[in-house]
């Protein structure tokens, strides 16, 4: 008769085998999104952002100098610009925080419950309403028009300056579009990043805020430097 196996035998023909078996390689779950957004549209809206508030922010005072001795269109870029820039800024800070919590608008695809939630990677992060892009956008593109006419129609006698008119009005204006478009487009299967209602909000309460902003500095800082002949105004 043969004998059956030991279990000291079993034993190591099992380690043997788990030693020689192939290793199972181990991956984590993938949770998928809760919505899907094409993120090529989304980068576009970003970009156009930047570019539109980069433009406005950066655009010298230019005027139509008229004393007797020094006629001609002048550029001066003020240190005080930076107080429309920051009072901007804060405006859409508050829009992307306290507002979007209070008005509870979640964005397309997604629920109230999967926003409160909000993990990383769901699309669901954060509300939508209003769109903080948009005003962002806008917000420098009303600030731009309301300098420039300011710039033109005041401190100018209304001489008209093209290259003014494209970096404060043009410019931030088509970025605006492209902005509006890129957040509320919806290109396939892909969610919008907001619905047309939380873009017209923060497109509306976006120019409203930068053009009033706008009007405001320009009526209080005069585009010239007052003092010399220097480029920039301290």
């Amino acid at each position: 008769m043969r004998s059956k196996p030991s279990i000291l035998t079993v034993g190591v023909l099992a380690g043997l085998f788990a030693t020689l078996a192939p290793p199972r390689e181990a991956s984590a779950q993938v949770i998928p999104p809760n919505a899907e957004r094409d993120e090529n549209w989304g980068a576009v809206s970003t970009v156009s952002m930047l570019i539109g508030v980069g433009t406005v922010t950066l655009m010298p005072r230019v005027y139509y100098n008229d004393p007797e001795a020094t006629v001609g269109w002048k550029a001066r870029w003020h240190v005080s610009q930076l107080a429309p820039a920051l009072t901007l800024t804060a405006a859409t800070l508050l829009v992307d925080g306290p507002l979007k919590d209070s008005f509870d608008k979640p964005r397309p695809g997604c629920t109230v419950e999967e926003t409160e939630v909000g993990f990383a990677g769901s699309n669901c992060e954060s509300y939508g309403m209003p769109s903080a892009h948009n005003f962002a956008a806008w917000s420098a593109a009303g600030a731009g028009t309301g300098i420039w006419l300011m710039d033109t129609f005041i401190h100018s006698d209304g001489e008209f300056h093209a290259g003014s008119f494209i970096g404060n009005v043009a410019v931030p204006i088509t970025a605006g579009i492209f902005t509006s478009v890129g957040r509320s487009v919806e290109p396939g299967t892909s969610e919008a990043y907001v619905d047309g209602g939380q873009m017209a909000a923060g497109l509306i309460s976006g120019v409203v805020t930068g053009f009033l902003t706008g009007i405001a500095y320009s009526l209080l800082q005069e585009p010239n430097c007052g003092y010399g002949n220097y480029v920039i105004c301290w």
